[in-house]
């Protein structure tokens, strides 16, 4: 950056990022799932036409980010299938009825997704299936493309369904090339893993992958020890694949809620749950965050307080003792509201009181409601409760500063100038990994609390900020207003603040960049 220091000493004061606590977190994931198997959330039927899928996702979008939300997470990737045009897979039949059909008339519905959650300030994170194959046994809907009649030898049928053998080297290669297609080809800001790993256990069948295990895991005695290594392998590839790529793209994974009961290891949590993902699903998921192979977790804790078998609030005391240093959102439950044979579920403030004790963590850092069209089955009053005493200021998705890649530059603030009732700002772009800025607005001539959301004026994103100005349109005649405004890079780190001050008898302030001898 060109060196305006001096300038900059005299025209524009640095002020500190202060630590005064607010009721209200300036940084939380708040997100929501968007389900496309077998049409849960979106599209909500099988061969909509091109323009109510879209209109469909534009009300979502709308609704969702309304209700508080600043993320949102899309199965883009449910059976081995696409919505996007993929040189692995066929295009999905949750998307055009037929698998293999493209969109017609034909548009893009990733990219579309993409340009509309950014017109929005929401986070778009790809959601992933990384093995299932199919819903059902019946292959004769698949398409020619599909994996499974390229390369049957690849697939487990258990139960009524059709998986992807983790423990064969070529599905590991050929999912991680698939998920990698839409890192290279995409703006996403994260890859999105759910809790299918190894399939959930199946009453009296058993998983065989004995052939593969014969072949593949003779260092191993233990069948679940070479399952879980499988696994491991595929997390540490994609994440290492990512930051090779594109390091500012996250890498989450969503669990089941038990990594393993107390009973069958120290480390475990006080549940008595009938499943776990480390002995049943093979995901060694807290193996995962300890050595840094995923950048957030999510762990479905789809249980109420006290529920004994596993109790919400041991849940989230265990993983938040057990983060090492990354992010963890809570997956809430909310289509079990009013919902369910627990009846504390039945409870209208169960969600308020789950999220009032995520609060009481500082490592418990956001949550993701499952699913989308939850929010509109719940009753009324509960999304006005929640929207009142947890999300009445928006707020920004937390910072990973391990994906860091040096130091953010400052915005060059060259004009406020004041016309009639408003405030136009204008600055010069920031080169390099800026993403969006951050405009905080105080009256008076000091800048205040820069960690109380209620202090942010907007959230600019590249688009906006490409136009080299905002307009402020909630101002009062004659008042003094104090500005600061940060750079955010991609994983949502920010710079030092700049900041002016307009006075209120003032009509513009210019800074001496802009002048012309």
């Amino acid at each position: 950056m060109r060196n305006y220091s001096l300038l900059l000493f005299f025209l524009i004061g640095f002020v500190p990022l202060l630590s005064a606590q607010s009721k209200y977190p300036k940084h939380e994931f708040r997100a929501a799932w968007i389900a496309s198997v077998v049409n849960i959330d979106w599209p909500s039927k099988k061969g909509l036409s091109t323009e109510d899928q879209k209109e469909e996702f534009i009300r979502m979008a709308d609704f969702l980010q309304a209700s508080g939300m600043n993320a949102l997470v899309v199965q883009v990737r449910p059976v081995a299938d696409a919505f996007y045009e993929s040189s692995y897979e066929p295009w999905s039949a949750y998307l055009t009825g037929k698998q293999g059909q493209a969109p017609e008339p034909y548009y893009d519905p990733l990219q579309f997704m993409i340009e509309e959650s950014r017109k929005r300030g929401l986070e778009f994170h790809a959601w992933f299936n990384p093995y299932r194959a199919t819903m059902n046994a019946d292959t004769t809907v698949l398409d020619s493309m599909h994996a499974l009649k390229q390369h049957p030898e690849w697939f487990v049928k258990y139960g009524k369904r059709f998986y992807f053998d983790p423990g064969n080297p070529e599905v590991r290669s050929f999912v991680q090339n698939v998920i990698m297609e839409v890192v290279h080809n995409y703006d996403v800001d994260g890859i999105h893993f759910d809790d299918y790993f190894y399939p959930y256990p199946v009453k009296d069948e058993v998983f065989d992958d004995s052939l593969s295990y014969e072949k593949y895991g003779s260092e191993y005695e233990v069948v679940g020890d070479w399952r879980r290594a499988n696994v491991d392998q595929l997390i540490k590839s994609v994440y290492d694949s990512i930051q090779a790529v594109k390091p500012y793209v996250k890498f989450g994974i969503s669990p089941f809620g038990v990594w393993r009961n107390q009973s069958l290891d120290p480390e475990g949590s006080e549940t008595k749950a009938g499943v776990n993902t480390y002995d049943d699903l093979y995901a060694d998921v807290r193996k995962w965050l300890q050595e840094g192979w995923v950048d957030y977790v999510v762990p479905q804790l789809y249980w109420t307080i006290g529920f004994p078998p596993a109790a919400y609030d041991k849940l989230a005391d265990w993983w938040s003792q057990n983060t090492y240093g990354r992010h963890l959102y809570i997956g809430q439950a909310m289509y079990r509201v009013k919902n369910g044979k627990d009846r504390n579920w039945h409870k209208l403030n169960q969600l308020h009181k789950q999220l009032q004790l995520n609060h009481e963590y500082p490592s418990i850092q956001g949550s993701i409601y499952f699913s989308a069209k939850s929010f509109k089955k719940v009753p009324e009053k509960v999304l006005k409760k929640i929207k009142k005493k947890h999300y009445r200021h928006n707020a920004l998705t937390p910072p990973m500063p391990w994906k860091k890649q040096g130091d953010l530059e400052v915005p060059v603030l060259l004009e406020a100038r004041k016309q009639e009732d408003k405030v136009r700002l204008r600055w010069e772009a920031v080169p390099g990994q800026t993403s969006s800025f951050v405009i905080y607005r105080f009256q008076g001539d000091q800048a205040g609390d820069l960690s109380d959301p209620q202090n942010i004026l907007t959230v600019l994103s590249a688009e906006q900020l490409a136009k080299g100005e905002y307009m402020d349109q909630a101002v009062k005649k004659g008042k003094t207003y104090t500005y600061c405004i940060t750079s955010i890079d991609r994983a949502n780190n920010e710079s030092k603040p700049v900041t002016l001050t307009l006075k209120g008898k003032q009509d513009a302030w210019q800074n001496e960049l802009t002048r012309k001898d």
